[in-house]
């Protein structure tokens, strides 16, 4: 029996495992297959992390992370969770390799992943002037023209977004319609630097190495194809969170999720489950910024720390 599970090894995870070893826990283990970092590893260049003045890939930047992590005691499980269970007061951790390990309490921070559109050249450019986050990207294109790619409430928030940096967005959607929120949609519209590209569809995205430089886009009403030359394409079309884990065997989801998947917790990263925590982008309303994952992971840790003294 351990204190305290850490399942997923991104930014959020290896917060939550340097702040509950630091707090004092003594048997705190983070379940990760490969070496700790995250999604953001595969990230080119990263320069909006506070405190970091140097642009670095997401690689460079997490590698110190673990060490200072491992710093405190934390343990490291190299290997995979496949199934989160309670049975009495007690966590069931169901290990891929036929193992189980019970915890006292439970952080999931398991993140999730930008659904891909399988378009010509997106793997191939793939941070490389294919990005889904403006937050993080936009800014590289400052005063040049992009292309978003999608019809939800993301796409066209973050069209509106890149329109204080950039000095035009193609915003490309298969339908003429929109899925946003008509308020959304009204001040899309509204926005000068916004060109709708709709019944549309990316056929190839283009580019050489050094990244993308165009779009091959299709009007799929009337057929006809046009280049965009544009050096960076920003889609979203879904997202999807790694809650596998909390699939029970019945199909029903542990603990309580929302509408997209995504775990419901409250300010200190509960859930509706006592001991049970989730933290990150694995959680409902995350704003997939490595800062917000780090607050989460902090937050998580510091809840489970005070449930383990309650309940000691």
């Amino acid at each position: 029996m351990i204190d305290l599970a850490i399942i997923g090894g991104g930014p959020a995870g290896l917060s939550a495992g340097l702040y509950a070893t630091r707090g004092g826990l003594k048997d705190v283990v983070l379940f990760e297959k490969g070496m700790p970092g995250g999604q953001i590893t595969g990230s080119s260049e990263i320069e909006n992390y506070p405190g970091v003045k140097e642009i670095v890939s997401g690689m460079d930047f997490m590698q110190p992370w673990q060490e200072q992590c491992f710093r405190f005691g934390l343990k490291h499980e190299m290997v995979s969770v496949v199934r989160l269970n309670l049975q009495g007061k007690h966590y069931v951790l169901h290990l891929e390799d036929g193992r189980y390990i019970e915890a006292k309490s439970v952080i999931v921070s398991t993140g999730g992943r930008p659904k891909r559109t399988g378009i010509k050249g997106e793997a191939e450019f793939w941070g490389k002037g294919v990005s889904t986050c403006a937050t993080c990207d936009g800014f590289f294109y400052k005063n040049k023209e992009v292309a978003v790619l999608g019809g939800g409430d993301t796409a066209l928030e973050e069209a509106i977004y890149l329109t204080k940096m950039c000095s035009k967005v193609y915003l490309i959607h298969r339908r003429e319609g929109f899925r946003a929120a008509p308020i959304t949609i009204e001040h899309a519209k509204k926005n000068p630097k916004i060109e709708f590209l709709t019944p549309a569809v990316v056929e190839e995205i283009r580019g050489d190495a050094s990244g993308v430089n165009a779009l091959l886009v299709k009007n799929t009403q009337s057929g006809v194809l046009q280049e965009l030359k544009v050096p960076g394409i920003f889609i979203f079309v879904g997202y999807e969170v790694n809650t596998e884990i909390l699939k029970q065997e019945d199909a029903s989801m542990l603990c309580a999720c929302d509408n997209y998947g995504s775990v419901i917790v409250d300010l200190s990263m509960k859930t509706n489950l006592a001991g049970l925590f989730a933290a990150g982008d694995v959680r409902a309303q995350a704003s997939k910024q490595v800062v917000c994952a780090a607050g989460d992971g902090a937050t998580a840790a510091l809840s489970a720390i005070a449930y383990l003294d309650a309940h000691s």
